[in-house]
């Protein structure tokens, strides 16, 4: 079973996924607020597919997503880290892993989003420093000033589930260090 490390800073928690979060991550992804950059919201059973396969990340590639959890409310609020989404859309970009990240509705604007990125691409360049891409909707401010933070440039715009959507790349570790000691 592969070890999935715990990342603590000032005010979050990443650590691994448990099977008594999953209500919480299905209440998130059915949140249109959350998914109206990203799709549209998760059934149920969709939620139940991805959070496996989140877990499964992990176990196949040493990688995935962690829980980001709100250290004083101990409430996990979203989810960020690594994966492999075989998109199709093309080179420089499906060799890759992707760097996501989602918070509820609650969450967002109270820089919880930008600390725990940071604090997941620090891990990451702590432990391997190969490019990352990511996938944003245009629209998406928030999340677009958090990836030019940590480094991310522009690689291409695509198509995504008929909708056009920019394709960014990370070449280099820029992690701006937001972790603290356990």
């Amino acid at each position: 079973m592969t070890l999935i490390p715990e990342i603590k800073t000032k005010r979050l928690e990443l650590r691994s996924m448990r099977l008594d979060d999953f209500d919480r991550f299905a209440e998130i992804w059915a949140s249109p607020e959350v998914v109206r950059y990203i799709g549209k919201p998760k059934t149920r059973n969709e939620s139940w597919q991805s959070f496996l396969s989140n877990a499964g990340h992990w176990q196949m590639y040493g990688i995935g997503q962690w829980a980001i959890v709100e250290r004083v409310s101990q409430q996990p609020i979203g989810q960020t880290g690594f994966f492999f989404a075989q998109r199709g859309l093309g080179p420089g970009f499906d060799n890759c892993l992707e760097a996501g990240w989602v918070l509820a509705s609650e969450a967002q604007g109270k820089g919880f989003g930008s600390e725990a990125v940071a604090a997941a691409h620090e891990w990451f360049d702590q432990n391997r420093p190969e490019p990352l891409v990511a996938v944003m909707s245009k629209a998406n401010a928030a999340s677009r000033r958090v990836a030019d933070r940590l480094g991310y440039d522009v690689l291409r715009w695509a198509e995504l589930t008929g909708d056009p959507v920019l394709l960014l790349r990370r070449e280099k570790c820029v992690a701006i260090g937001q972790t603290v000691a356990n």
